[in-house]
């Protein structure tokens, strides 16, 4: 398959269905997972990672993991298209700029993804709409059966589940729910968040995971350490705080609609507005605008606009989608061009 046929799909985390979706975009789970008998990728030869990839593929491709479940070499696709796996939440920006032969395989709706040669030899993912992490597990648990049932992992009767990072030596498992936290972030109550899940040993990352910064008002909290707690644990440790936050988040809503009215909505409007009739727009700007539109459509402030279709503009409005769709390399401000014309016929 080309990437590019990846255009003509939307994932299905996108699609605004699912418990709290009004708050909660995603539920992910993670497992990290390496073939016994080789060696970590950190002291891999670029001969045993192409042999890691070759086992793996095969294998991959013949576990009926998923219905029409697709495999994409990332060593043979160019920058643009790394980049625009990554804006999907395919993979990620490391496996994207490693060296040596890696892929990823992806169910038809990307629910399902697994990295092939990223940190570990196989990274497996599910990635549900909305607050479900006991059914990503559930289909998690599944999916991992079916490909140790064709490749054999390294697994020690003492430690569990051996990665190449010690911190997911175990069962290495990461449990995240993405939250959309705008009314926290008005109030600049957001680091009250912070300072309480940081205390009981879980992360806050940005949109896209690891190393990045907040966008659009996304956040990530997930588990950080794996190595002597089961399955069952990590999600009730997520499952014990995304609640609070999503009745705190709601609550300031309806605070802030209750308090000033014409305020909110004059906010949302405006958002909607440059969106609506911009004719150069940045990725940062849009990312802030589409937030505030969201909020708008969740809270009824907009009432003939699609959710799904806010929540896929995040992800095709960014830098290499819009490349994609040109059919070409475009610089900063071609692209803030192209991104404003590109949202305009969107919303319309």
């Amino acid at each position: 398959m080309e990437i590019a046929e990846l255009q003509r799909q939307a994932g299905e985390w996108l699609s605004g269905q699912g418990p709290e979706s009004d708050i909660v975009m995603s539920s992910r789970v993670r497992l990290a997972r390496n073939l016994g008998g080789r060696p970590f990728l950190t002291r891999a030869t670029d001969e045993v990672k192409t042999e890691i990839e070759r086992t793996s593929r095969e294998a991959l491709l013949s576990a009926a993991l998923a219905e029409g479940l697709l495999y994409i070499n990332v060593m043979d696709a160019t920058p643009i298209e790394r980049l625009f796996l990554v804006e999907r939440h395919l993979i990620s920006k490391e496996h994207a700029n490693a060296s040596g032969q890696r892929g990823v395989a992806l169910g038809k709706k990307e629910r399902i993804s697994i990295m092939v040669n990223e940190e570990d030899h196989l990274r497996l993912q599910v990635l549900c709409s909305g607050y479900q992490l006991r059914e990503a597990w559930v289909e998690m648990a599944t999916l991992d059966d079916k490909v140790e049932s064709r490749l054999d992992y390294a697994f020690s009767s003492q430690f569990g589940y051996l990665t190449a990072c010690p911190t997911n030596v175990g069962t290495g498992m990461r449990v995240s729910v993405m939250l959309h936290l705008p009314a926290l972030v008005m109030t600049r109550q957001i680091d009250k968040v912070f300072h309480a899940v940081s205390k009981i040993n879980l992360a806050v990352r940005g949109l896209y995971g690891e190393g990045t910064n907040s966008s659009g008002d996304f956040f990530q909290i997930s588990n950080q350490v794996t190595l002597g707690r089961a399955e069952e644990d990590l999600i009730r440790q997520i499952e014990d705080v995304v609640p609070q936050i999503i009745k705190y988040e709601r609550n300031v809503r309806e605070s802030l609609f209750k308090d000033n009215p014409k305020g909110l909505e004059d906010r949302v409007w405006r958002a909607y507005g440059m969106l609506r009739f911009a004719r150069t727009i940045t990725s940062n700007e849009t990312m802030e605008l589409l937030s505030q539109v969201r909020l708008g459509v969740n809270m009824k402030i907009i009432e003939d606009l699609d959710i799904n279709t806010v929540n896929e503009l995040f992800i095709l409005a960014q830098p290499a989608h819009l490349q994609m769709c040109k059919g070409k390399k475009l610089d900063s401000p071609e692209r803030d061009v192209a991104r404003a014309t590109f949202i305009r016929n969107w919303l319309e």
